[in-house]
């Protein structure tokens, strides 16, 4: 079984035991151990970018995992990929009109674990993505790890990835419709550490 598997049900386990402690814990965003990643077709070639985490607010309920709750606030202002006039492109009216609408927010509304009650096996966050003023639900797959080599109790220092799709469409960033597809794919991995 691969070490990172391993990892996921032994933290599932631990959270799922009775003498897990309850009640949220705030994380902060390790934003050097943080990427949020997406890619598009353009003209048919995958074209990938990232942009920054502006604010990020995290509670994570160990005793109670699906009491958690997640706000983030991305740069759009500063999303880039490795083409320049995809980047300009990408920012301009038509697409994210960063002008008017420089952030962009993901809002947790619900969690729902996989099979078992665990967060490994199909865990989901379903949240409100707010893109160009225009909010609409999103659901995320969801895993959350232990560090490599850290004890079975140690939650200090979490490592997150949620992944998913989203139409572009959807929320009005219509332009170049003839050149870039509307299916955005996500991929965003973040190292979280329990504040003091």
């Amino acid at each position: 079984m691969p070490t990172r598997r391993r990892m996921t049900i032994a933290l599932a386990a631990w959270l799922a035991a009775p003498a897990a402690q309850a009640g949220k814990q705030r994380y902060v965003l390790d934003m050097a151990s943080s990427r949020i990643g997406f890619s598009f077709k353009l003209n048919g070639v995958q074209v990938k970018g990232e942009m920054p985490v502006a604010r990020a607010d995290l509670q994570i309920d160990t005793g109670n995992l699906a009491a958690s709750s997640v706000d983030v606030l991305l740069d759009a202002g500063n999303a880039r990929t490795g083409l320049v006039f995809a980047t300009q492109a990408m920012k301009g009216p038509d697409i994210l009109d960063t002008a008017r609408h420089p952030q962009i927010r993901f809002v947790s509304r619900r969690i729902r674990l996989g099979a078992g009650g665990r967060i490994s096996d199909g865990a989901t966050i379903t949240g409100e993505l707010t893109l160009r003023g225009v909010t609409r639900p999103v659901t995320l797959a969801a895993e959350l790890y232990r560090l490599p080599g850290s004890a079975p109790r140690d939650l200090e220092v979490l490592d997150v990835r949620l992944s998913g799709r989203i139409s572009r469409m959807d929320f009005g960033a219509s332009g170049y419709a003839g050149l870039v597809a509307d299916d955005v794919a996500l991929d965003i991995r973040a190292r979280i550490r329990a504040a003091n």
